[in-house]
């Protein structure tokens, strides 16, 4: 799974933002093409890969390599299909791989590692990478991947100083982790910079694997800065090298019902791409387009399809950060939230899962606990809108008009990230 998908779990509308135009940049003749192909041939083609490693490992028994094969093709089964059991079944395979391997292979423990970031087991992860960078094999790999998840783990100054120890502008890795790390400084045009120079050595490359990560974060990025065009662009140059890649499909999506109000159109290509991608996360985005058309009937078909989805023990706490938000906003099961809410910081003590407690307990009544828990964990350690309206709304419920008043300001630029529900309760702040 490509690393994107770290990204994908952190906000339901990461993709855009910063504009309140409604100029229409998008041309459905440019992305029917790719709304109207099927995924069967990836489909079919993945299958057989993994049919073709499993009949070799039957015919030769004593040949476990090929058990990272069949990992891979179960995670490149994943990725396509976004069914969360072929996740699990390339768990499984990795365990056993690193089990007959006696832990004592890098490759193998980082290819369980990059699977528990997929799962959002970022601890786990962490121990597995420690383990690999002790054995010192292919050492710069390792580092690279513990940036990743002390940053998700919220361990700042440690993924700086991974970050630090193979820093080379010349590198296509170390271009996207410094992205990475000046997008989280709250530097966005520095991030853009360094993700483009990525993008020209991929392009100069011609990695197509490396050309389409690359093409659908800088459409994320340009969405942030509020460049649309580019970021519409950059979805398309993604299906132009991968017609069936569904995060690009979504970000059009997200673009036509955001910027340019067209919710139709947007379900429209959001139920082409669910007919063969299977995430829960594309029932919430769809509730919210029908809350926004006011079709109470779909919102409220979409929402329990979501839950249902989520009921699948195998998610584990992939899709917590989801409950909690959900949860919260429909003022139901606050008290399951805030569990969640609590499991979030356990695993992953960052200002986004502060920000997640400190909703519950605003939404609770418990004004006065939210705030300072926003105060301590939140407030001046991230710059993403979800969490900075949440805090508007806590400086508002204790009588901090002024601090809310200017969070508002902030928030009025970036309601295309938001999204235009949101922007309805900005206005009210």
């Amino acid at each position: 799974m490509k690393l994107q998908f770290i990204m994908m779990f952190c906000v339901l509308a990461s993709v855009l933002s910063c504009t309140t135009s409604s100029k229409k940049i998008t041309d459905s003749e440019q992305y029917n093409l790719y709304l109207e192909s099927s995924d069967s041939t990836s489909l079919q083609n993945a299958n057989n890969e993994l049919t073709f490693w499993q009949q070799k490992l039957k015919d030769q028994p004593n040949q476990f390599p090929y058990l990272a094969k069949i990992a891979a093709a179960y995670s490149h089964l994943f990725a396509i299909t976004g069914e969360i059991k072929y996740l699990k079944n390339a768990e499984s395979t990795y365990l056993e791989l690193n089990k007959i391997a006696n832990h004592n292979s890098t490759g193998y423990l980082k290819g369980l590692a990059a699977n528990y970031i997929s799962q959002h087991k970022f601890k786990e992860a962490l121990n597995l990478l420690m383990k690999a960078e002790s054995i010192g094999d292919r050492l710069e790999g390792t580092q690279k991947m513990l940036f990743d998840v002390h940053l998700e783990l919220g361990n700042y100054q440690l993924a700086k100083n991974y970050l630090d120890k193979f820093s080379d502008d010349r590198d296509f890795d170390y271009l996207i982790r410094v992205a990475k790390w000046s997008d989280h400084r709250g530097n966005l045009d520095a991030a853009i910079k360094y993700l483009e120079k990525a993008r020209d050595k991929a392009e100069f490359a011609n990695s197509p694997q490396s050309k389409q990560w690359i093409y659908t974060n800088l459409a994320d990025f340009y969405g942030h800065q509020g460049n649309i065009e580019a970021s519409y662009n950059h979805f398309l140059k993604a299906l132009e090298l991968y017609p069936n890649d569904a995060y690009a499909k979504k970000g059009i999506a997200w673009i036509i019902y955001a910027h340019e109000k067209n919710p139709d159109e947007a379900l429209r290509i959001l139920n082409t791409v669910t007919n063969t991608y299977h995430a829960p996360d594309y029932h919430l985005l769809k509730a919210e387009i029908a809350k926004f058309k006011g079709d109470i009937a779909m919102e409220k078909l979409q929402l329990g399809m979501y839950k249902t989805a989520v009921k699948n023990e195998l998610y584990g706490d992939m899709y917590n950060a989801y409950n909690v938000v959900l949860y919260t906003d429909v003022s139901e099961n606050l008290d399951e939230a805030l569990a969640l809410a609590k499991t979030e910081i356990n695993n992953r003590p960052t200002p986004l899962s502060y920000d997640l407690l400190a909703w519950v307990y605003y939404k609770m009544g418990l004004e006065k606990e939210a705030l300072q828990i926003m105060e301590q964990h939140v407030s001046g350690k991230t710059s993403e809108p979800k969490v900075l309206y949440h805090l508007a709304e806590v400086y508002k419920a204790n009588g901090k008009i002024k601090q809310a008043k200017n969070l508002k300001k902030e928030l009025l630029e970036s309601t295309f990230e938001l999204g235009p529900l949101a922007e309805q309760e900005i206005n009210k702040i």
